[in-house]
Parts: C-alpha cells; sequence; structure tokens
C-alpha cells in the first residue's frame, strides 16, 4: 500500500454506489479519512474504518453546508474533494420533459457548484486542496438520448475549467474525470442490450470499463503527484473519445499484391 494520500481528508459524493463508491474506497486505500456522502447511506457497503457514510443531497445548500460543517468539526481540515454524485435519462430529446432537464441539472451540475464551492471555501483555509468533477463523455460528444445529461455534464466541465482559474491562486487545484462506459447501477439502468453492443463496438478496447480504473484516475488527480495539474479533463474512456473508423475498411496492406502496394506508394507520394 503506497499510502498517497496519508493524513488527507477527502469528501467523496455519490459515494455509496458505482463509480463514487470505488473512488471512495480507493482514497480511504491510499490512507485518506473519507467522507462518503450520498442520498443513502449503507454502512455494510463500506469496506474500510477509514469510511464514514453520510446522508447529504448535493442540490440542496443547506444540506452541504451541513456536511462541510461536520467534516470541518470531525477532522479539522478538508483536503480532497470528488463530486461523483450523478443521475441520468436515456430519453430522445423531444421526449424531454423540464422536469427531468431540471432534476438532472440539480444534481449533476447545481450539485457540482454547490459541493465544489464549500469545499473550496474549506480549502481555501489552508491554501491547498483538490477537487475532481466526474463528467461524462457525453458531456463532450453528442450520445443519442442524452440531452439533458449531455448539457448537464457539459456544463460540469465548462464550470471546472472555471473553478480552475479561480482557485488557482488559492492553491486550489480543479480537474475533471470524463467517464465512458463503466458498468456501474446506473450504466446497467440506462443501457439496454443493443446500446451495450453499439457503445462496445464503438470503443477501441470493445469493452465497459470498471469504477475501479475510474478510481485510480481520482486518486492521481487528488495526489501530490499531479500538483502541476489543474483545469485538465481526463477520460477514461477505453478510446472511445479517440476513435473514429475501428474496424479495417480495405485489404490489410501487407495481403496486398506488389502491383498494389507499388500504386499505393505512389498516390500516397504523389
Amino acid at each position: 500500500m503506497s499510502m498517497r494520500l496519508g493524513h488527507k481528508v477527502a469528501i467523496v459524493t455519490g459515494g455509496m454506489s458505482g463509480i463514487g463508491q470505488a473512488v471512495a474506497q480507493a482514497l480511504a486505500e491510499e490512507g485518506a479519512r473519507v467522507v462518503a456522502a450520498d442520498l443513502i447511506t449503507n454502512e455494510t457497503k463500506l469496506g474500510s474504518g477509514r469510511l464514514l457514510p453520510l446522508r447529504v443531497d448535493v442540490s440542496d445548500p443547506v444540506s452541504v453546508d451541513s456536511m462541510i460543517r461536520s467534516v470541518l468539526q470531525r477532522h479539522g481540515r478538508l483536503d480532497c474533494l470528488v463530486s461523483s454524485a450523478g443521475i441520468g435519462a436515456d430519453v430522445p430529446f423531444l421526449e424531454t420533459t423540464i422536469e427531468m432537464f431540471d432534476r438532472i441539472a440539480a444534481v449533476n451540475l447545481r450539485g457540482s457548484f454547490i459541493v465544489g464551492q464549500g469545499a473550496a471555501r474549506a480549502m481555501s483555509q489552508r491554501g491547498s486542496g483538490a477537487i475532481v468533477n466526474v463528467a461524462s463523455v457525453s458531456g463532450i460528444v453528442g450520445n443519442a438520448g442524452r440531452s439533458a445529461y449531455a448539457a448537464s455534464k457539459g456544463g460540469v466541465i465548462a464550470l471546472s475549467r472555471a473553478m480552475a482559474v479561480d482557485l488557482a491562486p488559492l492553491g486550489i487545484r480543479v480537474n475533471v474525470i470524463a467517464p465512458g462506459p463503466i458498468e456501474t447501477p446506473l450504466v446497467e439502468h440506462m443501457h439496454t442490450a443493443e446500446a451495450r453492443e453499439i457503445w462496445s463496438a464503438r470503443t477501441p478496447m470493445h469493452r465497459y470499463g470498471h469504477p475501479e480504473e475510474v478510481a485510480r484516475a481520482a486518486v492521481f488527480l487528488c495526489s501530490d503527484e499531479a500538483s502541476f495539474v489543474t483545469g485538465h479533463v481526463m477520460a477514461v474512456d477505453g478510446g472511445f473519445l479517440a476513435s473514429g473508423l475501428t474496424a479495417p475498411i480495405h485489404e490489410s496492406y501487407d495481403h496486398l499484391s506488389e502491383n498494389k502496394r507499388s500504386a499505393l506508394l505512389q498516390e500516397v507520394f504523389r
């Protein structure tokens, strides 16, 4: 165990499920004392004595303020925040209701703002800190059925970049993780069997990621190893954002005849 986060105190929102739970456990394994903040708290899901469950509604400023005060009273400091709480829906744009849009934005975007602001105020007292906001590849590229979700996650990315600029003079770094398809309860709910085939085919690694793979990125961004990294969007997506065609559209070059190779080279270097 490297204990890269020894003596640090962290909050992970959405810390009782999916990516958030994996992040909370990974931070604790690296030595941090972690508050796993979620609407649902279940101590049996926590695998370390360094993890403390706490019920929080990230869209409610009063609830968030109470969480920050509780952490400071208990630990006297706050070093890391990973905002992973999020909800989503797979609904075509014309069928997305205003109520659905507002609720997703309230948790994903407004929640990131409220928690980030409260955490930054606490971190500014020590002149250091690291904030990691969990967005999505859907906040970068257009994915079908994701209008409300994409708007909220795209907003998280823009918000995080502005936070990074404003908070850098205070010694606080702000970065983003943009997961691709990850095996989480939310994705299990949103992705049909057909959707899974499409996502897997579109991803060069041809599989879904695991929450632990996202958690390792969060550990790095929270650690002093990332001391000169801020305003960055780190995709943990199996190459999804980088991919275009992922299957050959013509014969392999090795199997071309000598004449075809010669013609191809003449075309390339003409």
